[in-house]
């Protein structure tokens, strides 16, 4: 066995899992998972830098995290980040603030390489051989990976909660002419990403990462979130709709007392739920299995 950390920070949340992994059979053994929001994407899409208080937000949580990482005596750290530094001007500030903290150069990945790491921790531990179309819903990007046992085709498309919100500047409750502007995006991105992913073949959904388990918690009736059972939990279609609707035509208020839901997602939920809800009608699926398993136990996995 051996004992790792992951660092998964995205443009909404920065999240850490420490586990043990056995060398021989690739299996983890979680010890600790956290997520901090740290919305690190503030912006980005508008000014193509990071901001200031964005950046002490994440440093503030890898200062955290670098404590966790030392109690827990991890032999090994990997730290990935996604789509917000991918797209910043000032990405170099970010790269020199974790280094300074957690003594590792963070690893800014490309949207395929995401995408990979989402769909091998995502489909561990399924049941069947079947062809599967993984989406990993972020902040600033979507990845869609469809394979078997192995990727077959992947694609990272730029729509995410946080850059659709900031992009159309999402009122409380979000008008129709705000959710159509947000649709057409999200149409457009479906098409970029069916040029490359068979979007509509697949026999499984599997949806990943705050949006999707935000919308199974809300789905399932949860009076305070639970991973167990969110985890491979099957969301239909018409349970998708309605919690995406619900959502929408809510105020900020409102949203603030749904108890399954992150208070860092309150303001950027219901674009994640619409982008869930688009692709479920893209690909005529009727339902949507939940992983809590994702890109974090993919890099885990990595390391060993």
């Amino acid at each position: 066995m051996t004992r790792v950390a992951a660092i998964d920070c995205g443009t909404n949340s920065i999240r850490l899992l420490v586990a043990d992994v056995d060398q021989e059979s690739g299996e983890l053994a979680d010890l600790e998972r956290r997520m901090i929001i740290v919305r690190l994407g503030q912006g980005v899409d508008k000014t193509g830098r990071l901001a200031p208080e964005a950046l002490e937000r994440t440093f503030a949580a890898c200062r955290e995290y670098a404590a966790l990482i030392k109690e827990y005596g991890a032999e090994r750290l990997r730290f990935v980040a996604t789509s917000a530094s991918r797209d910043a001007e000032n990405r170099d500030d970010f790269v020199r603030g974790v280094l300074d903290i957690l003594g590792v150069e963070p690893e800014v990945i490309t949207g395929d390489q995401e995408a990979e790491f989402s769909f091998i921790g995502a489909t561990g531990g399924l049941p069947g051989h079947e062809e599967r179309l993984v989406v990993d819903i972020g902040g600033g990007s979507t990845e869609f990976v469809v394979g078997e046992e192995h990727v077959q085709a992947a694609r990272s498309v730029d729509i995410g909660c946080v850059r659709l919100t900031e992009r159309h500047t999402l009122s409380d409750p979000a008008t129709g002419e705000q959710i159509a502007a947000v649709r057409t995006d999200i149409e457009a991105a479906l098409d970029l990403a069916e040029e490359s992913v068979p979007l509509r073949e697949a026999r499984m959904l599997v949806g990943l990462a705050g949006s999707v388990t935000t919308v199974a918690g809300i789905a399932l009736g949860l009076d305070a979130y639970d991973s167990a059972a969110i985890h491979h939990s099957r969301i239909s279609y018409e349970q998708v709709r309605d919690v995406t609707e619900a959502l929408l035509k809510s105020t900020h208020e409102e949203r603030t007392r749904i108890s399954v839901m992150h208070p860092g997602r309150v303001d950027v939920i219901g674009a994640g739920a619409l982008v869930l809800l688009a692709i479920m009608e893209r690909t005529g699926a009727r339902e949507v299995v939940v992983s809590e398993h994702d890109i974090l136990d993919g890099i885990a996995s990595s390391i060993a």
